[in-house]
């Protein structure tokens, strides 16, 4: 099995900054990618950040230049720092990750439970 726990979420006001934490653990062999989505109430799921194992990111258009995703030397644990927050980041944020696990032939997705962020205006 493989999880992955959240840190980080919280409440701040527009223009400040926070940052969320994942780190992963369990039956992992690789990781290929893991990421940042987001899920406001009454909007559809929105993929915020990735960063993957040749280390390429991608940034959604709404956060790049304010968000900065990075991981520790070890690739299991993922930051997400975010500044200049404004209201409409407010969502839960859920961290993914693509791998391959010890004896498996194909990767497999995993989520985390998610982590509230709240910008306050």
């Amino acid at each position: 099995q493989v999880h992955l726990v959240e840190s980080g979420g919280g409440l701040v006001q527009a223009g400040g900054s926070l940052r969320l934490s994942c780190a992963a653990s369990g039956n992992i062999f690789s990781i290929n990618v893991m990421g940042w989505f987001r899920q406001a109430p009454g909007k559809q799921r929105e993929l915020v950040a990735t960063i993957a194992s040749d280390v390429s990111i991608y940034y959604a258009d709404s956060v790049r230049g304010r968000f900065t995703i990075s991981r520790n030397n070890a690739k299991t644990t993922m930051f997400l720092q975010m500044n200049s927050l404004k209201p409409e980041d407010t969502a839960v944020y859920v961290c993914y990750t693509g791998l391959f696990r010890f004896g498996g032939i194909r990767p497999a997705d995993f989520w985390g439970q998610g982590t509230q962020v709240t910008v306050s205006s």
